[in-house]
């Protein structure tokens, strides 16, 4: 009986080894299992965040590329307003010219009807040619001053109404509302 008895007890003990062994290796996988899935979670949470940064890229580079293509359309719109306006103030140039030319003449022609009127004979001719001779100089002189007062403004008129029209031309354009 006393055999039994203390095989009794080591088999309770040897049970309650086991059964507190099994408890600790369940505890163990379980763990385990966490750990795993946790992993797994983490895995996935820096799969996402690393789509979510090439998303995040790729919107960016899109947009970047966006802007730059406005940025172009706009200059080249811009250039192009310039290279017409340019071209409209050579032809106000031209007018310009031309319209010193004809002052050029007209002056010429006060200046042969001066030396006509001195050309003319007598001495009362003479003294009345010299009256008139004075006030054709003045004449003349004063046309030639206004002339050249006229081409300047007119140069400048020229210059600001060209600027004005392509800069609004430029920003309608722009705008994508050209007239």
């Amino acid at each position: 009986m006393g055999w039994t008895k203390l095989n009794s007890a080591w088999l309770w003990w040897a049970l309650a080894l086991l059964l507190v062994g099994g408890g600790q290796q369940l505890r163990v996988a379980d763990l385990q299992a966490d750990v795993a899935t946790a992993n797994t979670g983490k895995v996935e949470a820096e799969k996402g965040l690393s789509d979510y940064r090439l998303e995040v890229a790729e919107r960016d580079r899109r947009t970047d590329a966006r802007a730059r293509a406005e940025e172009q359309r706009r200059q080249k719109v811009v250039d192009e307003v310039g290279n017409e306006a340019e071209g409209e103030l050579e032809v106000a140039r031209a007018d310009a010219a031309r319209a010193g030319d004809a002052l050029d003449r007209l002056q010429q022609r006060f200046e042969e009807a001066e030396r006509r009127s001195r050309a003319c004979g007598n001495s009362v001719t003479a003294q009345l040619s010299q009256a008139a001779e004075d006030e054709a100089r003045m004449r003349a002189d004063l046309l030639s001053r206004i002339g050249e007062a006229a081409r300047l403004y007119a140069a400048e008129a020229d210059r600001r109404g060209v600027a004005g029209r392509a800069c609004e031309l430029a920003y309608d354009r722009v705008r994508g509302s050209e007239p």
